[in-house]
C-alpha cells in the first residue's frame, strides 16, 4: 500500500519527535491513564468529532463511537480507512469538514 502521507510530512513530523522535550515526553507518559469521561458532559459548544476507522492506536469503537452519548451537540464523522494521525494522511476530507463545521451557526 502506497502511504498518502509525503515525505515532507514524515520528515515533518519526525522533526517535531526529535525536538521534544525527552523529559516532557516521558512525563505525559501517565496521562494516558487518566479518565475523562466525566468531563465530557460538561463540554457546551458544538463539536465535531472525526476519526479513522482504520486507527490501530485507538481504535474507532473504543474511542470517538462512544462521544456522542458523552458530549452534547456533537457530530461524528468517520473517515473510511482513516488511520491514526488522519489529519496527515486524509487532509483532502478532513479540512473541508472543518471548514463546514466552522461556518455553521
Amino acid at each position: 500500500m502506497v502511504p498518502s502521507i509525503s515525505n515532507e510530512a514524515i520528515q515533518a513530523s519526525w522533526n517535531v519527535a526529535v525536538g521534544a522535550s525527552a523529559k516532557g515526553t516521558l512525563d505525559c507518559v501517565p496521562s494516558w491513564l487518566t479518565d475523562f469521561r466525566d468531563d465530557l458532559p460538561r463540554i457546551d459548544v458544538p463539536t465535531l468529532i472525526i476519526h479513522g476507522d482504520s486507527d490501530r492506536i485507538l481504535p474507532l469503537e473504543s474511542t470517538a463511537a462512544r462521544l456522542p452519548k458523552l458530549i452534547k451537540n456533537s457530530q461524528l464523522v468517520v473517515i473510511p480507512g482513516g488511520p491514526h494521525a488522519i489529519n496527515w494522511t486524509h487532509a483532502d476530507q478532513i479540512n473541508p469538514l472543518l471548514l463546514d463545521f466552522l461556518q455553521q451557526e
